[in-house]
Parts: C-alpha cells; sequence; structure tokens
C-alpha cells in the first residue's frame, strides 16, 4: 500500500499527533507488509495560503494560462497528486483553539478543486477522490470527544465533513486527548493507539 502522512504539527518529536500517526502507520505496515510511505511535512513545507493569483488560475483552462498562473497552481496539482497516488492518508491534526492548523487548512484548501476533486452534478456535488482510507491523528490538550468540551471540537467534524465531499468517505478519527492533565498525558497516546484495530481487509488491495 502506498501511505501518505500529513503532518501538521511544528512540534516535531514532542508532537502528540506526530507520536500517533507514527504508531498508526507502525500498524499500518505491519498490516500491509513492504508499504511505502510518503511523508509531507506541512510544518517545514507548508502549501501557500489562497490569494488572487492562485484562485485565478484554479478557474483558467490550463491551455490559457499564463507563466504565472502555471506556477501557481503547480502546489494545488502536485498536492492532489500525492493525494491520488495513496492509497492510506494518516493526517496529523493537533487542535488548536478549537481547530486545525492553518497549514493543513491551506492543504485542503489546495486539494479541494472543483472539476478535479469534486464536482456539481444535476444530483448534488459529487467527490471524485474515491476508494481512500483516511485515519485522522487528532491530539488535544483537553477531552473533546464527549463532555462539554464536544461543542468545540471543529477539527474531526471539520475534516469529515470536507473530506466525505471530496469522496473519502471512509475516516476513521483517532484522538489522544488530555494531554494537559498530568494524570492523563503519559498513556494519552498509547491509549489512542491500543484502539487502532487495522484489518487487511479493510483497504481494497
Amino acid at each position: 500500500m502506498n501511505i501518505l502522512h500529513i503532518i501538521s504539527s511544528p512540534r516535531k518529536g514532542a508532537s502528540a499527533s506526530i507520536q500517533l500517526a507514527n504508531g498508526i502507520i507502525d500498524k499500518l505496515q505491519a498490516a500491509y507488509p513492504g508499504s511505502s510511505v510518503q511523508v509531507h511535512d506541512l510544518a517545514t513545507n507548508p502549501f501557500p495560503h489562497l490569494e488572487e493569483a492562485k484562485l485565478q488560475s484554479f478557474f483558467t483552462p490550463a491551455e490559457s494560462r499564463t507563466p504565472e498562473q502555471q506556477a501557481a497552481v503547480k502546489h494545488s496539482d502536485d498536492a492532489i497528486q500525492e493525494v491520488k497516488d495513496a492509497d492510506i492518508i494518516v493526517i496529523g491534526a493537533p487542535l488548536y483553539n478549537f481547530g486545525i492548523p492553518s497549514t493543513l487548512k491551506a492543504w485542503v484548501d489546495h486539494i479541494a478543486r472543483a472539476g478535479i476533486t469534486f464536482r456539481y452534478t444535476p444530483e448534488g456535488p459529487e467527490g471524485l477522490i474515491k476508494g481512500k482510507k483516511v485515519y485522522v491523528a487528532m491530539s488535544s490538550g483537553g477531552i473533546y470527544s464527549e463532555g462539554p468540551g464536544a461543542s468545540n471540537d471543529f477539527v474531526a467534524p471539520y475534516l469529515q465533513s470536507v473530506l466525505a465531499f471530496l469522496g473519502m468517505t471512509d475516516v476513521t478519527v483517532v484522538r489522544a486527548e488530555g494531554l494537559a492533565f498530568p494524570d492523563l498525558q503519559a498513556t494519552a497516546v498509547q491509549k489512542a493507539l491500543d484502539s487502532v484495530e487495522i484489518e487487511a481487509a479493510e483497504v481494497a488491495a
């Protein structure tokens, strides 16, 4: 299997989302021996946030783009190709101020392209990136899976919604939470990993 690991935390080895994602990938490689892993670290190699030139390049036919527009659209083309080449995508998603890091939002903006990764039909929108398995390795200082914090979780619902809009409906959210609590932080990542059960049949070979 081809596994794409999207890193969005800038905390490197101290990041719980990276530790969790790496643990998920270890389990995937055990289930699928010989699998390859491509890592895209958005903290060190970010996609630029959208601005006018990039938006114009998205809506200009390829044959009519200026050299500047061709350069502007390349980031998006590269991001989409990485996703298309992957069988499994593991997205590290720390919860920052109730949402995802801006680098991860920029990545989403680059892979969401009308006519390329989704289209509008008389029956409604249709996602065009299909047949992928996605794991969201989510980390948070507080508890957001249940209780009063659940209404402030704009990470899991957003990623599940936007990925489904693009056709990626098989999404598993794995949470390492309570990292700000001394009695929970030491075991949060391992507890999250223990909840992950991967069977080869889950993903089409």
